[in-house]
């Protein structure tokens, strides 16, 4: 029992001998850490870890009944630990596996590619939005805030305030829904809120083949610098309403011009971002 207390001297001096040795020792011990705790991450959830629980607890009798001299339980808990590991990771072999493949996958989430900004994903989910409804004749009123705020015409509606998504711009505007009728405004790269009322255009030079959905995206623009997408219900035609200028019956291809000429920065290069939240494992890969 006292060897096992018998820690030779120069171990410990040999571990805070300079500066450099104690920050490379520190190092050491957090990147072990770091392992140990991915590795226990990576078998959450899974069969496995009963496993390591169970040699955990094992691996403790056994120090406790050699501290204690107890030669006939150390001697089972040694055969368990030999033998029952083994078969342990045979039995495991499909989860142990799958944890690994999983810890594998962490170093490559470290550096991860953003290839779209915000701008970007708006636009996206505007003509994804848009494809799907434009053949099938949806009307939508769709108007996007920019520098000048919305909060008044946002007042009149639902509010949401959820992210930009196609899909729920398309679940908004499906007939005889209880959100379809007025319009979606988006501020800040989340819909704020649905079934917003906007101003209508009080000009008279606006042709009588425009309905309500038209006059109402006119009358926005002329009061704000936002920029409305409209779906005429009868036709499917793509309109666009931005600073008192209505773009009628857009191709798909020149609605998504359209957007990336208003929306899209200039600068379109890929930024490379350290993926902090992966590396510490607060954020799923």
């Amino acid at each position: 029992m006292s060897n096992l207390f018998n820690i030779d001297a120069n171990f410990w001096n040999s571990l805070f001998d300079n500066p450099i040795t104690i920050m490379i020792n520190l190092i050491d011990i957090l990147i072990v850490s770091w392992l140990i705790y991915r590795f226990i991450k990576a078998l959450a959830g899974t069969k496995v870890m009963s496993l390591v629980q169970g040699a955990v607890l094992f691996v403790v009798i056994r120090f406790i009944s050699g501290l204690l001299g107890f030669t006939t339980l150390t001697y089972l808990m040694n055969q368990v630990i030999t033998y029952g590991v083994i078969s342990g990771v045979i039995i495991f072999a499909p989860e142990i596996r799958s944890g690994l493949e999983r810890f594998g996958r962490t170093p490559q989430s470290f550096i991860q590619t953003q290839t779209l900004t915000d701008e970007e994903k708006l636009i996206t989910a505007l003509v994804k939005a848009v494809k799907y409804m434009s053949p099938r004749k949806i009307g939508a009123l769709i108007s996007i805030e920019k520098t000048q705020g919305l909060r008044e015409y946002i007042s009149t509606g639902i509010p949401l305030d959820a992210d930009v998504s196609s899909q729920l711009l398309i679940n908004i505007f499906i007939p005889n829904t209880p959100l379809h009728d007025g319009a979606v405004i988006i501020s800040g790269n989340k819909v704020a809120a649905a079934s917003c009322y906007l101003p209508l255009t009080d000009s008279k030079n606006i042709s009588k083949e425009f309905g309500t959905r038209h006059r109402a995206a006119i009358g926005l623009s002329e009061r704000s610098d936002a920029l409305t997408v409209i779906i005429s219900e009868e036709t499917g035609a793509i309109s666009i309403a931005y600073k008192e200028r209505l773009e009628h019956d857009l191709s798909l291809d020149e609605f998504d011009k359209e957007l990336h000429s208003v929306f899209s920065p200039k600068d379109k290069k890929k930024r490379y971002t350290f993926n902090w939240k992966k590396l510490l494992g607060g954020e799923k890969s």
